[in-house]
């Protein structure tokens, strides 16, 4: 049996207006520093946004999940944030905001294969 390592995770939101706090469930992101894993999953599904916020814009909200997934992948199109250490941009990305997406508060957890923790919470808090 493989050795189960700790992980956090968050769920992402989309608030498409800030000062009423309501919100939709439209990714994951997780992230284990024994494991080196940083990953993010979302899925833009317009019809359901439409349904629960008919002003958005979906491109601005494609953009943000966009910005969130290189700052992930430690890409140079992640600007600076996405060259820091895993840790540390976790930290960012999670970081209490007030802006159209956001995260949960952190949740933790113990796992063998983050990406398979990834899929598991992304079915049952998105889809």
């Amino acid at each position: 049996m493989q050795n189960r390592e700790t992980y956090e995770y968050a769920v992402i939101r989309l608030v498409p207006k800030v000062e009423r706090e309501e919100f939709l469930n439209v990714g994951v992101i997780l992230f284990s520093k024994r494991k080196k894993y940083l990953g993010i999953k979302y899925k833009v599904d317009e019809e359901r946004i439409k349904a629960f916020a008919e002003d958005v814009d979906i491109d601005i909200v494609r953009k943000h999940l966009e910005a969130w997934e290189m700052v992930c992948q430690g890409t140079p199109q992640g600007g600076t944030i996405g060259q820091f250490e895993l840790p540390s941009r976790f930290r960012w990305l999670v970081a209490s905001r007030s802006t159209i997406i956001q995260s949960s508060r952190t949740h933790p957890g113990l796992c063998t294969d983050p990406e398979a923790v990834l899929q598991k919470l992304f079915a049952r808090y998105v889809l």
